[in-house]
C-alpha cells in the first residue's frame, strides 16, 4: 500500500472489509464516526509528536475513529461483536476531548452484507460504552423494536457487576434496564460462538473484554478499546482519556502489542480509522508497527 494511500485511510473512517479465517468470515461493519482531540485523548504524547506524525489526523487536527461492530460469521450462524453508537448524533462539548460522534448505519451494514439483525444468536460486548452498546437498547427507528432484541447479550462478569461506574459515562439505569433482562455474563476463555473466546482485558473498564477468534492456522484479537488509535501500538505506555485505570491499561496495552506481534496473530481495532484489520511488525524501522491488510 502506497504511502498516500495509507495516510488517506487513516483520516477516514471505516468501510465495509471483510476476511477470511478458516470457515470463518469476520467483517467490519460501519455505524458511524467520532472524532477525538488527539492531545487531550491521548495525554501522554506531545504537540512535537503529532507534527512529526500529521498522517493520523484531520484538518482539524482530530484523530478520526469509525464506530461500529464486528461481524463473525460460520455457514448460516453469526455472532456480532459490538453494536455501535445507534441512530444518534451529539455535536462537540466543551472541555470534552470526545468531539462529535455519530451512529445509525449498522443496520444499513448488516442488510449491504445479506444478513438481517433477526439471523444474529448474540451480540458480545467488549464493554459498555454508549458506542458499543448503541443498538443493544436502541429500537430501530419508526418501529419500536430493538433490532437484537431475541438474541443474548454477552458481557464479561466483572463488566456487568460494576456497571454502576458507567453513570458517569451516560449510561443511565433506564439503559441498564433494557439490557438487562437479556444480558449473560461470561468468563475469562468461555468460548461464545465456535472459535471465538473471551479474553478479559481490564483497564479501559472494570471488566473491558477482548475476543480472541480462531479459524484456519489464525487468529484476530478483537480488542475493543484496549487501542483508540494505530498510533498507540507504536506507543502503547498511552492511555487515553477515557481509561478508568491508566496504569492497568496501559499494561494491558504492552500485553496485547506482545501478542499481536505473534506469529499468525491479527488484530481488529473497532476506532482504528479505515484500517481496521491489520498486524504487528515492530522494529522494523521502516514505517509505523501497524500494518494494514484486507
Amino acid at each position: 500500500m502506497s504511502t498516500t494511500a495509507l495516510d488517506e485511510r487513516l483520516r477516514r473512517p471505516a468501510v465495509l472489509r471483510s476476511i477470511r479465517l478458516g470457515e470463518l468470515k469476520v467483517t467490519c461493519l460501519p455505524d458511524g464516526a467520532v472524532e477525538l482531540d488527539a492531545r487531550a485523548w491521548l495525554p501522554e504524547s506531545t504537540e512535537e509528536t503529532w507534527a512529526a506524525h500529521p498522517e493520523y489526523l484531520d484538518a482539524a487536527g482530530n484523530l478520526v475513529c469509525g464506530v461500529g461492530g464486528l461481524l463473525v460469521e460460520r455457514g448460516s450462524r453469526a455472532l456480532l461483536i459490538d453494536a455501535g453508537f445507534g441512530p444518534y448524533a451529539v455535536p462537540p462539548q466543551p472541555g470534552n476531548p470526545r468531539r462529535a460522534i455519530h451512529g445509525g448505519a449498522l443496520p444499513e451494514s448488516l442488510a449491504a452484507v445479506g444478513r438481517a439483525p433477526e439471523t444474529i444468536e448474540a451480540v458480545a460486548i467488549t464493554h459498555l460504552h454508549l458506542d458499543h452498546i448503541g443498538w443493544a437498547y436502541s429500537p430501530l427507528p419508526g418501529t419500536g423494536r430493538l433490532p437484537f432484541g431475541g438474541c443474548d447479550l454477552l458481557i464479561a462478569a466483572p463488566e456487568w457487576e460494576h456497571r454502576h461506574l458507567l453513570r458517569e459515562r451516560g449510561v443511565t439505569p433506564e439503559i441498564l434496564r433494557t439490557l438487562a433482562p437479556r444480558v449473560r455474563t461470561v468468563s475469562d476463555g468461555e468460548e461464545v460462538f465456535p472459535g471465538v473466546r473471551v479474553s478479559l482485558s481490564a483497564g479501559h473498564t472494570a471488566g473491558h473484554a477482548s475476543y480472541v477468534i480462531t479459524g484456519g492456522g489464525r487468529r484476530l484479537i478483537a480488542f475493543g478499546d484496549a487501542m483508540h488509535s494505530p498510533i498507540q501500538v507504536d506507543h502503547p505506555e498511552w492511555s487515553a482519556a477515557a481509561d478508568l485505570d491508566p496504569e492497568r491499561a496501559a499494561r494491558e496495552r504492552r500485553r496485547l502489542v506482545a501478542e499481536l506481534a505473534e506469529p499468525d496473530t491479527l488484530g481488529f481495532g473497532v476506532h482504528f480509522a479505515d484500517v481496521v484489520f491489520g498486524r504487528v511488525v515492530p522494529g522494523a524501522g521502516d514505517g509505523p508497527a501497524w500494518r494494514p491488510i484486507d
